[in-house]
């Protein structure tokens, strides 16, 4: 119950919204933060110079040797004017500077950031000047405007926030059903309470069946409540000054339950059919640990690569979910047709699972544990 219903419920939103908070203020005092910059070679640009110290950076010291500074992250960035800058800029050519970093450390991604920022500043102002003293309109530099129209809404723009979001149902789905799974067959196979219940006349296929439905209706309470958590917690998110409506209205978490359902029947017939073969609570434990990988692997792809929703991508059971929830997040109409595809594909999926492991208890081969 504590695992199923309160733990992964509770605790994905929590560690969200804190992971959330945490990042935002992080960011904001890396930004705030004054920029302490070592510099090597600033006798070569002193307008440079002055105008970084302008911007509010606090220029350091030409370190001994400045490589070795930013690999041992003593300080994240350092900038080397090289000693053909003068020439080069006398002639009106670009004048050479380097930026010493290590963007493979992301803390240090601010700062880089900052100082990249300031150096474009600058080179965008003396160009304008430069063109001015001869005459020249500076915007003849330009000759096109890029205007961008933002066409998405606070309700799209959502799903940059929220793409995680079926990555978590995914999880909770499996992860819901996972202990009653486990308990309800190779729990009951170790506490020898297995052999007295099949003794009783009752259809061995309809007692393992109450077995699934049970662990089937855990995993939709898991994921109805992780849902309901997400609601509550989501308006507390620092994502206002984006322009996101993070809000699940009663409607959307309708039919996310409604488009994610299927997935816990998919669910408890896989990990009830799996559990039904391991002797003991411990090695079914070692089998659930493969399978929470399933789940992961559709969630992850479409993380990483976002595409296009397509109708025949509705017949790929947990891909399409991850999809549709996308769309509903994001506020977009989707046809009927692709809900019934992609509910059909799983609901037929797990059914045969399902019928599979109901006909196990016919094996005594697979009842006993001691076999």
């Amino acid at each position: 119950m504590f695992n199923s219903l309160l733990l992964g419920p509770i605790l994905f939103p929590l560690l969200f919204v804190g992971l959330m908070w945490f990042l935002e203020s992080t960011e904001r005092e890396r930004a705030e933060k004054t920029l302490e910059l070592p510099v090597v070679g600033a006798h070569y640009a002193p307008s440079l110079i002055r105008f970084l110290e302008q911007q509010g950076a606090l220029i350091q010291p030409e370190p001994e040797d400045p490589e070795q500074m930013v690999r041992n992250q003593e300080v994240p960035v350092v900038l080397r004017i090289l000693p053909e800058y003068p020439e080069q800029w006398e002639q009106g050519l670009p004048a050479p500077v380097e930026v010493l970093s290590d963007p493979s450390r992301q803390e240090s991604n601010a700062s880089i950031r900052r100082v990249k920022g300031l150096l474009f500043g600058y080179g965008q102002q003396i160009g304008s000047l430069r063109l001015q003293l001869r005459g020249i309109a500076p915007q003849l530099a330009s000759p096109i405007m890029i205007k961008d129209v933002d066409l998405s809404t606070p309700k799209s723009r959502a799903i940059l926030a929220m793409i995680f979001l079926p990555y978590v149902l995914m999880i909770t789905a499996f992860t819901g059903a996972t202990h009653l799974a486990m308990d309800t067959t190779a729990g009951e196979k170790e506490r020898k309470s297995l052999e007295p219940l099949l003794i009783n006349p009752v259809p061995r296929w309809q007692i393992m069946s109450g077995k699934m439905i049970t662990t089937m209706v855990f995993a939709m309470a898991s994921l109805a409540l992780t849902l309901i958590a997400f609601r509550i917690v989501l308006p507390f998110l620092p994502v206002g000054a984006f322009g996101m409506d993070l809000t699940l209205g009663l409607n959307t978490l309708l039919m996310i339950l409604l488009v994610i359902s299927p997935v816990a029947i998919l669910a408890a017939a896989l990990l009830t059919l799996l559990a039904s073969f391991a002797k003991s609570y411990r090695e079914a434990q070692s089998y659930m640990g493969l399978v929470i990988l399933i789940p992961m692997i559709p969630s992850l792809i479409f993380m990483a690569n976002p595409i296009k929703a397509e109708a025949w991508m509705m017949m790929i059971p947990l891909f399409s979910q991850n999809i549709l929830i996308g769309e509903i997040i994001r506020g977009e109409s989707v046809m009927l047709s692709w809900y019934a595809m992609s509910i059909a594909s799983t609901l037929i999926i797990g059914l045969v699972l399902a019928m599979m492991a109901a006909t196990l208890y016919n094996r005594p081969k697979l009842i006993f544990s001691g076999s």
